[in-house]
C-alpha cells in the first residue's frame, strides 16, 4: 500500500523530475545559452534550461497521457484523460522556476554556484512544481508528503550519478 503510493507519486511527478534533470544534460548545447540574469541567479541558469524544462515537462506528461489511454493505468495517480498537457507544462515550469527562486536566495545569502545549500537544493524544484500544479490539480496531502520526503533522496542519488558520469563538476 505505502510502496504503491510512493510509486504512483513518483510517476505522477515524472514531468517535474525530468524537467529538473534536463538543464545540466544540455549545458553544452549552443542554443539559448544566455543567462537569465547572472546577477540574480548566476551564469548557469539559462534560457535554454527554462525552455527545455517546460517543453520536456509537457512532453513527458503527453507520453503518460498516451500510455494511460492505451491501458497503462497501474501507476496512474490521476485519470490522464481528464487533464490537458498543461499540467505537464506546469510541473516542468514549476520545477525550473522553483530552482530559479532558490538560486536567487542562494546568491543573496552569498552561497556560490555549485556550492551545497541544504535542504533547498533538494526541495526547490519539488515545492515549485507542486505549487504551480495547483492551478489545475491539487494532489492529496499524502502525495505531497511522499514527494517532499522521497525527492531529496532521489536528488542526492542523481547528483552522485551525475558526478560519477562527469556531468556535474562536484558532488553537490
Amino acid at each position: 500500500m505505502i510502496l504503491m503510493l510512493i510509486l504512483k507519486s513518483l510517476y505522477f511527478f515524472l514531468p517535474a523530475y525530468l524537467a529538473n534533470l534536463i538543464p545540466p544534460l544540455l549545458k553544452n548545447v549552443p542554443f539559448l545559452d544566455k543567462p537569465v540574469s547572472e546577477k540574480h541567479f548566476g551564469s548557469h541558469k539559462t534560457w535554454r534550461g527554462i525552455v527545455a524544462a517546460i517543453i520536456l515537462g509537457g512532453f513527458v506528461f503527453w507520453l503518460q497521457k498516451i500510455s494511460y489511454f492505451n491501458g497503462y493505468t497501474k501507476l496512474a495517480l490521476i485519470d490522464y484523460n481528464g487533464f490537458s498537457v498543461l499540467l505537464g507544462f506546469l510541473l516542468g515550469a514549476g520545477a525550473i522556476f522553483g530552482d530559479l527562486v532558490k538560486s536567487y536566495f542562494k546568491r543573496k545569502s552569498g552561497v556560490k554556484p555549485g556550492e551545497s545549500w541544504k535542504p533547498w537544493d533538494q526541495l526547490d524544484f519539488v515545492i515549485g512544481a507542486i505549487l504551480l500544479s495547483f492551478f489545475v490539480y491539487v494532489p492529496r496531502a499524502e502525495v505531497i508528503l511522499v514527494l517532499l520526503l522521497v525527492s531529496p533522496l532521489l536528488h542526492i542519488l542523481f547528483n552522485l550519478l551525475g558526478y560519477w558520469l562527469k556531468i556535474n563538476k562536484s558532488v553537490w
